[in-house]
């Protein structure tokens, strides 16, 4: 999981100022078969919300525990009463991996954003939707990239079952090797949909669908599918 859904915890958030979730999936793509946890916080104030997400992965090939970890913290600023919202966001992240004769690092490219959204929620908070249009400096890439972003969320037969997620799309260089030659592709699409049953206000079994285009490390396009369960505070 790259970006968790945070309109998915604003139906929390009509009863409670402050939401949190726990989530562990178990990754079912091609060559993956590994399990990821994710942290997620949303809090509302008075002057807009804060946003944030912790994923790691584990048990990825040969190494043993965490070897991927990843976060993004978003804060939205409320202009007035419009459906308005300045936005601010850092995302960044680091992994390993095993070698022949050694253990790797790598980083996954520090990235600030800014931009604008544009929020929309039902009169009852059972559907509703975030479109973001920001500004991407990815450090050792690009100074000017950017990044269009869209997050849903939709409750039904009585909050009872929850589809939610988010798709972004952005500018990247990205390379892959293909045996012979190295490919470098300009764009990236990303999108994850879950689909939840809310056995109670707190806990939930559900599925997850990572689709990815040109998305390290599979070039073209690729879709995962896990079984998660998630416990919300």
């Amino acid at each position: 999981m790259k970006n968790q859904i945070l309109l998915s915890i604003l139906l929390f958030a009509t009863t409670k100022l402050f939401a949190q979730n726990i989530q562990l999936h178990y990754d079912f793509g091609k060559d993956r078969n590994y399990p990821t946890t994710t942290v997620e916080m949303f809090k509302p104030d008075k002057w807009g919300s804060t946003f944030f997400f912790i994923d790691m992965d584990y048990n990825v090939g040969d190494v043993k525990g965490v070897s991927m970890a990843y976060w993004e913290i978003a804060r939205g600023f409320n202009l007035g009463k419009s459906p308005f919202a300045a936005h601010i966001e850092y995302n960044g992240g680091f992994g390993q991996f095993r070698g022949d004769e050694a253990d790797y690092a790598y980083q996954i490219n520090d990235s600030w954003l800014a931009g604008i959204d544009y929020n929309y929620n039902n009169e009852d908070f059972t559907r509703g939707f975030t479109v973001q249009l920001l500004y991407k400096y990815i450090r050792d890439k690009h100074d000017a990239s950017f990044q269009l972003t869209g997050v849903w969320y939709m409750n039904m037969l009585n909050n009872k079952l929850t589809f939610s997620g988010f798709a972004d799309f952005w500018r990247e260089d990205t390379y892959f090797y293909n045996g012979e030659t190295v490919e470098i592709t300009d764009f990236v699409f990303q999108s994850e949909p879950q689909l939840w049953y809310n056995f109670t206000s707190n806990f939930s079994l559900g599925t997850e669908m990572e689709f990815g285009y040109n998305f390290v490390p599979v070039r073209g396009f690729r879709i995962n599918p896990t079984l998660g369960a998630k416990w919300t505070f």
